[in-house]
């Protein structure tokens, strides 16, 4: 079992690494969104965009993301959805940057974790789809015609069920993948060499939050959409 920071924590150890990991990435991001709020200041100074590299400038360009990833898979409804989009945006993608550090266990390579996270936007869109749609969001589990709800209803079920399978496992083992490989070759050759795979892993930490995200809002978008659409 490698060594993680987190495992010396008293009454964690290696078994719930990822636990104290998530914990820890949660609480800063907290303190975080508190002192860009705290920045925003009031008046003229909140709508005034930052020109310079800032905590507040970080966390405006990572909303403005979203907001144009929602307008684009949600459609008009979609920035109601925006801070729930961008902290789970962000929680993702922060836990997958800390397991790139020597000695942390990543939240997001643990299956447990990434589950977890799959079942919550299971539940999240239903309940989306249902308070938008009231009692008519089952209709989506019907099928467009009467005489296919036989065929369509265990169709529609089975592939709600396995929508938080297919995002856990999906983030879970790619990011457990690419930390593996970050840790071979930091081993191997510890220099020069493993920048190349850094720089990759950076890139695989930044495309398994979007892609966990957008597949998010498509679910969304899928449980508030009229049924004649």
């Amino acid at each position: 079992m490698s060594f993680t920071w987190t495992a010396l924590i008293p009454g964690v150890g290696h078994e719930y690494a990822h636990v104290a990991t998530a914990g820890i990435v949660t609480t800063g991001l907290v303190g975080i969104g508190a002192l860009a709020k705290f920045s925003l200041g009031i008046g003229q100074t909140a709508i005034t965009p930052v020109g310079k590299f800032s905590l507040r400038g970080i966390l405006e360009t990572i909303t403005e993301f979203i907001a144009d990833l929602a307008d684009t898979v949600i459609g008009h409804n979609g920035r109601s959805y925006v801070p729930f989009f961008a902290s789970a945006f962000t929680f993702t993608l922060v836990n997958n940057l800390v397991g790139m550090l020597p000695g942390m266990a990543p939240a997001t390579e643990n299956l447990n974790t990434t589950l977890a996270m799959g079942v919550f936007m299971f539940l999240a869109y239903n309940i989306i789809g249902l308070k938008v749609q009231g009692i008519g969001y089952l209709k989506h589990f019907l099928g467009p015609v009467w005489y296919l709800i036989v065929l369509m209803l265990p169709i529609e079920i089975i592939s709600n069920l396995l929508r938080p399978l297919t995002l856990g496992l999906r983030l879970a083992n790619v990011l457990k993948g690419d930390h593996t490989v970050i840790g071979v070759f930091t081993d191997l050759v510890p220099i020069g060499v493993p920048v190349v795979f850094y720089l990759l892993g950076l890139i695989v930490a930044l495309v398994q939050a979007f892609v966990f995200t957008l597949l998010s809002m498509v679910y969304v978008a899928l449980a508030t959409a009229h049924q004649e659409h």
